[in-house]
């Protein structure tokens, strides 16, 4: 029986997960929520229904994860854990300062639910979790860095468009590469957030709005700008939709060690993605984490999940031994 998917919200993630699951031969999508007036949505798959989320608890028996496509500044702290009374769950929660209290608030809803949680899934957090974790176990005399771009980031954009004043908006990731290049010759240099990248903001005004006042909450809001240099330009919704329409983004990990008796040998590891569409290629990694969520509930787990718990099989379709002939 195929796993079946639920979307919560239909804007580039959700249309990415939509995308995702269509590509995905045992899983098949259920249904899509949303906010808006469900007649107003057109969904991509023929024959799938567009709910409105006041219908969803109609929805429990016929779903078996839920996809949560909301934004992390303000949807997720409350989305995911209501919704993981009601169903299995997965979200894409990115404020990094803030996942433990995220955690803990999905893990009791869930845990007294009975259901499944995973939060924090996508490429960072997740892949690059992943990474940053597997590179300290091996090498655990060393050092860690994370650039993020130059591309599009969904959240910080999402939390600019929250503003009020602000009609769209764009904000652009973008590596510092004096402080690249350092790290990737080994020189091992201490680096401040603010000297490891630039944040640059494409805002569109809504009228009468006031264009000081929009600057100065960007560049002072807390876990998103305060600790980089961010510049803001406003320009019209004609040059955002013609000039920064793309979603492409990418980043790096490295750990730098040492080994040896006098630490004389260096080693360096570099992760990297370079991705034309960030919303797609996020959900490409939910959907293969939302097949963990289904398995680890079968067996009769709870609570809530990151990507740290989950076996990389439970990520796959194909069966240990598929998986030992090919890919080990």
């Amino acid at each position: 029986m195929k796993t079946r998917i639920g979307i919560l919200g239909y804007g580039n993630l959700g249309r990415g997960t939509e995308i995702a699951v269509s590509a995905a031969d045992d899983m098949e999508l259920a249904a899509v929520f949303t906010r808006r007036d469900p007649s107003s949505v057109k969904v991509l798959t023929e024959g799938v229904p567009v709910v409105n989320v006041n219908e969803i608890e109609e929805w429990t028996d016929k779903i078996d994860v839920l996809v949560l496509c909301g934004g992390s500044a303000t949807d997720l702290p409350v989305q995911t854990p209501m919704y993981a009374k009601l169903f299995n769950v997965i979200d894409s929660f990115d404020t990094h300062a803030r996942i433990p209290e995220h955690f803990a608030a999905v893990d009791a809803a869930a845990k007294e639910s009975g259901k499944v949680a995973m939060i924090s899934v996508g490429w960072d957090p997740g892949l690059f979790s992943l990474n940053r974790v597997y590179a300290n176990a091996i090498l655990p005399d060393g050092n860690d860095y994370t650039f993020w771009g130059k591309g599009v980031s969904q959240g910080h954009s999402d939390a600019i468009r929250r503003i009020k004043g602000v009609k769209n908006a764009k904000q652009y990731t973008i590596p510092v590469e004096s402080a690249l290049e350092a790290v990737r010759s080994g020189k091992n240099p201490e680096l401040t957030t603010r000297e490891k990248h630039l944040r640059e903001c494409f805002v569109v005004l809504a009228d009468g709005a006031d264009a000081a006042q929009v600057e100065k909450e960007i560049k002072e809001m807390p876990n998103y700008f305060a600790d980089y240099d961010t510049t803001v330009h406003f320009i019209s919704e004609e040059e955002l939709l013609t000039k920064h329409a793309g979603m492409a983004h990418g980043g790096f990990v490295f750990r730098t060690g040492k080994t040896g008796v006098n630490k004389e040998n260096t080693h360096i590891i570099e992760y990297s993605l370079k991705l034309d569409s960030n919303p797609e290629f996020t959900t490409s990694v939910i959907i293969a984490y939302a097949r963990a969520v289904k398995r680890m509930s079968d067996e009769g787990m709870k609570g809530c999940k990151t990507v740290f718990d989950v076996p990389p099989a439970y990520l796959c379709s194909q069966s240990g031994d598929e998986l030992r002939a090919h890919f080990l």
